[in-house]
Protein backbone atom coordinates (compact mmCIF):
# COMPACT_ATOMS: atom_id res chain seq x y z
CA UNK A 1 0.00 0.00 0.00
CA UNK A 2 2.29 2.75 -1.12
CA UNK A 3 -0.14 5.94 -1.21
CA UNK A 4 -0.87 4.84 2.40
CA UNK A 5 2.66 4.38 3.76
CA UNK A 6 3.55 7.71 1.90
CA UNK A 7 0.92 9.57 3.64
CA UNK A 8 1.51 8.03 6.70
CA UNK A 9 5.13 8.96 6.91
CA UNK A 10 4.29 12.55 6.28
CA UNK A 11 1.70 12.52 9.68
CA UNK A 12 4.21 10.27 11.48
CA UNK A 13 7.00 13.62 11.36
CA UNK A 14 3.98 15.88 12.31
CA UNK A 15 3.69 13.12 15.16
CA UNK A 16 7.14 13.91 16.31
CA UNK A 17 7.46 17.23 15.97
CA UNK A 18 4.28 17.48 18.25
CA UNK A 19 5.77 14.45 20.54
CA UNK A 20 8.93 16.81 20.79
CA UNK A 21 6.51 20.10 21.84
CA UNK A 22 5.09 18.20 24.71
CA UNK A 23 8.33 16.94 25.87
CA UNK A 24 10.00 20.33 25.72
CA UNK A 25 7.21 21.86 27.25
CA UNK A 26 6.60 19.52 30.01
CA UNK A 27 10.99 19.90 30.83
CA UNK A 28 10.41 23.88 31.21
CA UNK A 29 7.15 23.53 33.09
CA UNK A 30 8.96 20.67 35.33
CA UNK A 31 5.97 18.77 35.17
CA UNK A 32 6.16 14.78 34.49
CA UNK A 33 2.25 13.49 34.51
CA UNK A 34 -0.45 15.77 33.85
CA UNK A 35 -0.48 19.73 32.64
CA UNK A 36 0.08 20.90 36.48
CA UNK A 37 -0.61 24.68 36.49
CA UNK A 38 0.57 25.31 32.64
CA UNK A 39 -2.13 26.36 30.43
CA UNK A 40 0.80 25.91 27.19
CA UNK A 41 1.54 22.35 28.29
CA UNK A 42 -2.32 21.86 28.39
CA UNK A 43 -2.28 23.37 24.86
CA UNK A 44 0.55 21.40 23.32
CA UNK A 45 -0.94 18.19 24.94
CA UNK A 46 -4.37 18.87 23.47
CA UNK A 47 -3.13 19.11 20.23
CA UNK A 48 -0.61 16.34 20.36
CA UNK A 49 -3.61 13.93 21.86
CA UNK A 50 -6.33 15.67 19.06
CA UNK A 51 -3.66 14.29 16.54
CA UNK A 52 -3.47 10.72 18.08
CA UNK A 53 -7.06 10.43 18.35
CA UNK A 54 -8.24 11.12 14.08
CA UNK A 55 -5.05 9.91 12.66
CA UNK A 56 -4.98 6.27 13.25
CA UNK A 57 -8.55 5.73 12.30
CA UNK A 58 -7.71 8.32 8.56
CA UNK A 59 -5.39 6.08 7.65
CA UNK A 60 -6.88 2.39 8.19
CA UNK A 61 -9.80 4.18 5.87
CA UNK A 62 -7.45 5.21 3.71
CA UNK A 63 -5.32 1.41 3.91
CA UNK A 64 -8.51 -0.19 3.51
CA UNK A 65 -9.61 1.98 0.59
CA UNK A 66 -6.43 1.31 -1.29
CA UNK A 67 -6.54 -2.34 -0.46
CA UNK A 68 -10.22 -2.32 -2.28
CA UNK A 69 -8.39 -1.03 -5.15
CA UNK A 70 -10.20 2.74 -5.06
CA UNK A 71 -8.91 4.96 -7.68
CA UNK A 72 -5.23 6.43 -7.05
CA UNK A 73 -6.81 10.26 -7.22
CA UNK A 74 -8.97 9.66 -5.05
CA UNK A 75 -6.62 8.37 -2.51
CA UNK A 76 -4.50 10.81 -2.89
CA UNK A 77 -6.98 13.94 -2.55
CA UNK A 78 -7.96 12.04 0.79
CA UNK A 79 -4.23 11.53 2.12
CA UNK A 80 -3.55 15.43 1.05
CA UNK A 81 -6.74 16.43 2.69
CA UNK A 82 -5.81 14.55 5.84
CA UNK A 83 -1.95 15.99 5.71
CA UNK A 84 -3.31 19.09 5.04
CA UNK A 85 -5.90 19.22 8.19
CA UNK A 86 -3.49 17.92 10.39
CA UNK A 87 -1.30 20.31 9.70
CA UNK A 88 -2.94 23.37 9.27
CA UNK A 89 -4.85 22.35 12.70
CA UNK A 90 -1.89 22.06 14.67
CA UNK A 91 -0.29 25.36 13.51
CA UNK A 92 -3.79 27.01 14.85
CA UNK A 93 -3.79 25.47 17.76
CA UNK A 94 -0.08 26.27 18.19
CA UNK A 95 -0.91 30.35 17.69
CA UNK A 96 -1.43 32.24 20.92
CA UNK A 97 -4.55 33.24 21.21
CA UNK A 98 -5.13 29.93 18.75
CA UNK A 99 -6.79 30.87 15.32
CA UNK A 100 -10.30 29.28 15.51
CA UNK A 101 -10.77 30.02 11.19
CA UNK A 102 -7.70 27.71 10.33
CA UNK A 103 -8.46 25.27 13.51
CA UNK A 104 -12.20 24.91 11.97
CA UNK A 105 -10.44 24.76 8.38
CA UNK A 106 -8.22 21.82 9.95
CA UNK A 107 -10.92 19.71 11.63
CA UNK A 108 -13.26 19.83 8.64
CA UNK A 109 -10.23 18.61 6.30
CA UNK A 110 -9.60 15.62 8.90
CA UNK A 111 -13.46 14.97 8.77
CA UNK A 112 -13.85 15.04 4.84
CA UNK A 113 -11.04 12.80 4.42
CA UNK A 114 -12.55 10.15 7.28
CA UNK A 115 -15.70 10.89 6.08
CA UNK A 116 -14.90 10.36 2.15
CA UNK A 117 -12.65 7.27 2.82
CA UNK A 118 -15.10 6.00 5.08
CA UNK A 119 -17.62 5.96 2.22
CA UNK A 120 -15.68 4.45 -0.24
CA UNK A 121 -14.55 1.63 2.19
CA UNK A 122 -18.49 1.13 2.09
CA UNK A 123 -19.17 1.97 -1.48
CA UNK A 124 -16.37 -0.61 -2.49
CA UNK A 125 -16.62 -3.35 0.49
CA UNK A 126 -20.55 -3.31 -0.63
CA UNK A 127 -20.06 -4.11 -4.13
CA UNK A 128 -17.67 -6.83 -3.42
CA UNK A 129 -20.40 -8.28 -1.13
CA UNK A 130 -22.96 -8.35 -3.78
CA UNK A 131 -20.29 -9.94 -6.50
Amino acid sequence: MPITAFYASLLAFLFLLLSVRVIAQRREARVEIGHGESAELLRRARVHANFAEYVPLALLLLAFAESLKAPSAFLHALGLALVAGRYVHAYALSQTPHNLKLRTLGMMLTFVAIGFAAFICFAFAGLNLIV
